[in-house]
């Protein structure tokens, strides 16, 4: 049951600091740590979805972002990937880290680590957990966002992703497939010709 799950409390400064249920959490807003992946397929297209009407936080609203709470003693990587199985029926894909974004809403913090992945295969849907989904270009999800209902948490991230995006090189092909293979995301740090 989700509301007995366990979950890390952290501080400020993302630090674990003690323990509290689910329930616990969501009844006293307490800063937890989350995740948030943005799927996106080899065209360059976003996978948005709308939440089920039964969720425990933000019921029937619309996200660009597979997300949820990290749980007690995971790692945000391990979440991250639990997840995308979970929601989206998406595994042995690569996670590439993006940034951590502190959320501070009225009735959810928490302390997000953002990942990408790209993913051209089916998707399956947890249908106690998502209502709908589909593909959007990243043209259109800009618009998209503004006039659904958007979860307040993604579109909080999403905004952050947007000047994330504007501000980040743009890497050059890379043998993602030998680095997925080794468990890495690839580093093009000392790859001057990957940027634009």
């Amino acid at each position: 049951m989700a509301g007995e799950e366990w979950v890390d409390l952290v501080d400020s400064e993302n630090r674990v600091v003690g323990s509290a249920t689910r329930a616990e959490i969501r009844r006293s807003n307490l800063l937890h740590r989350g995740i948030g992946v943005l799927c996106r397929n080899s065209r360059g297209q976003v996978y948005v979805h709308r939440r089920t009407t039964t969720k425990d936080l933000f019921p029937g609203m619309y996200d660009m972002f597979v997300g949820g709470v990290v749980a007690r003693g995971e790692s945000y990587e391990a979440a991250a990937r639990r997840e995308l199985a979970e929601e989206l029926g998406i595994v042995g894909t690569l996670l590439r880290p993006l940034f951590e974004h502190l959320y501070e809403g009225e009735r959810n913090r928490s302390w997000i680590r953002v990942y990408d992945v790209t993913w051209d295969g089916p998707i399956v849907h947890q249908a106690e957990e998502i209502a709908w989904g589909g593909w959007m270009t990243e043209t259109d999800l800009e618009t998209w966002a503004e006039t659904v209902e958007v979860v307040p948490d993604g579109l909080s991230v999403f905004r952050r992703w947007l000047d994330w995006k504007s501000r980040t090189p743009r890497p050059c092909s890379v043998d993602t497939a030998r680095a997925g293979r080794v468990g890495l995301a690839p580093d093009l740090t000392d790859r001057p010709d990957c940027f634009d």
